[in-house]
């Protein structure tokens, strides 16, 4: 229920104006978000860089209704991947693309199109793109629209979400050589029909997801910051003979940052998904109701407003 809560906040208009003009607001987002322009993400990417991180950079903006603001995503991303190549950014760091944000809910064509010339600007730039997978309604058109896209960029990654019942038939699908896959367990309020609801039947998923990844012939990207997680995809490396560089660990940024820089210690590739971009709201709510320590630390901020 708590969850529940968070995640219709983050559809309440008031509740956004609350957060977005409380006094120490701007801290609070800083932890999770790496700014709002192009400038802030490549700081980001470069601190990160320096401490032997590897970065996926989101530009939020889920909220995509008109070709005006597809277009104006697609632009952004061409303009941050050219940033990154001139700064010498790359490979560290590549994208992650919601395809919602280049137009998919109401022309999916154009949001193939658009995600086609990331993939190109990206491969331009040395580096590569994943695409990011949202609620369930847009599972099927993702898929078909990397199906498609890997013709030409093979490297592009697919992202598959532990919480949802369709997912280990997915992962049996993209466990081919050379497929990168991120396995999540998924932000998005599902339904029981489609999703798993309780915290153990989503954890056991993912553990049969992760064990099909591990097992198949492509690269796992396991994104996630619980504690036995991490220790079973670990456990799982072994099991498969799977060297360092045949997988990597994501987190979020500002989530764990001390088991981020302790896995890359240990030689493992470890990348932190940095978001920027002023749509941040929607992102920032879902963090929250992903890990209830989040909202605690959010909460004695807003305490503070006056």
């Amino acid at each position: 229920m708590f969850r529940s809560v968070i995640l219709a906040a983050a559809r309440s208009s008031r509740v956004e104006r609350l957060v977005a003009t409380a006094p120490v607001s701007r801290d609070v987002v800083r932890r999770f978000v790496a700014g709002t322009s192009t400038e802030d993400a490549l700081r980001v990417t470069r601190e990160l860089a320096d401490a032997g991180l590897s970065i996926s950079l989101d530009h939020l903006g889920e909220d995509t209704l008109a070709p005006h603001q597809a277009e104006a995503t697609k632009d952004e991303y061409l303009r941050l991947l050219k940033a990154l190549s001139e700064a010498e950014l790359t490979p560290a760091a590549e994208v992650s693309v919601k395809l919602s944000a280049l137009g998919q809910k109401f022309d999916e064509k154009m949001a193939a199109e658009y995600a086609n010339a990331i993939c190109a600007a990206a491969t331009e730039a040395g580096t590569t793109v994943t695409l990011d997978m949202e609620d369930h309604t847009t599972t099927d058109s993702t898929l078909d629209i990397l199906s498609g896209l890997r013709r030409d960029f093979p490297t592009l990654g697919a992202v598959l979400q532990g919480y949802l019942r369709r997912t280990e038939q997915d992962c049996q699908e993209l466990s081919g050589p050379g497929s990168r896959v991120r396995l999540c367990k998924g932000a998005y309020k599902e339904p029981e029909t489609v999703a798993y609801q309780t915290r153990l039947d989503v954890d056991l998923s993912y553990v049969r997801c992760l064990n099909i990844l591990m097992s198949g012939e492509g690269y796992p990207m396991v994104a996630t910051h619980d504690p036995r997680l991490i220790a079973i995809a670990e456990d799982r490396a072994k099991w498969f003979d799977r060297s360092p560089d045949t997988f990597e660990f994501q987190m979020l940024y500002g989530v764990r940052p001390e088991e981020q820089r302790r896995l890359a210690e240990a030689g493992h590739t470890v990348r932190v998904y940095v978001p920027y971009g002023t749509e941040w709201y929607g992102y920032l709510m879902r963090r929250l109701a992903e890990r209830p320590a989040n909202v605690t630390f959010f909460a004695r901020a807003l305490a503070t407003k006056g």
